[in-house]
């Protein structure tokens, strides 16, 4: 099972990976280190504010990793932002039967009551180096995700409540 877990920023995308990893013991990668990887190596000129540019760049490695951890039965937690919405077509439907795909968004309502917290908790999993999030470029990139993957037929976990939210995710069946 390969599972892919994408969202806005802030959701707690890499915490609910954590989480996962700790359940099921599976292996994660984390599209952010992957990213620096590349970017601090210097095999791409891209830099962490390309993100246009770095979707389609790292796609294809991801879109391999996960073919081959699915022909191989190997288990794997990929985690990040740069999943493009039209990734179900890069696989077949061989393919597409080992993927569970999870995409994390605030409603406004939920990030207008909770924007303290979402601040206080940012780094719970990994340091961010720089983090100047305004309410209103939240609102604006949570509603990019609602509606690029809702557009291509994908569910979209909308989170009203965190803790049930992310226990609705825990708790059920991948």
């Amino acid at each position: 099972m390969i599972i892919i877990i994408t969202g806005a920023t802030h959701t707690g995308k890499t915490k609910l990976a954590q989480m996962l990893l700790e359940k099921y013991k599976y292996p994660y990668l984390s599209i952010d280190h992957l990213k620096m990887g590349l970017i601090r190596s210097k095999n791409t000129n891209l830099t962490p504010l390309d993100d246009d540019k770095l979707t389609s760049y790292l796609w294809p490695i991801l879109k391999g990793m996960i073919a081959t951890a699915i022909e191989n039965s190997q288990h794997m937690i990929i985690e990040g932002c740069y999943i493009p919405f039209n990734w179900r077509n890069s696989f077949s439907n061989q393919y597409l039967n080992d993927i569970k795909f999870i995409c994390l968004a605030f409603s406004e309502a939920y990030i207008d009551d909770n924007f303290s917290d979402i601040l206080k908790y940012r780094s719970v999993i990994e340091n961010r180096l720089t983090d100047d999030v305004k309410v209103e470029e939240l609102k604006r990139d949570n509603k990019y995700y609602i509606d690029g993957f809702s557009k291509v037929g994908e569910k979209v976990i909308i989170i009203k409540d965190y803790k049930k939210d992310i226990e609705m995710i825990m708790d059920g069946d991948l």
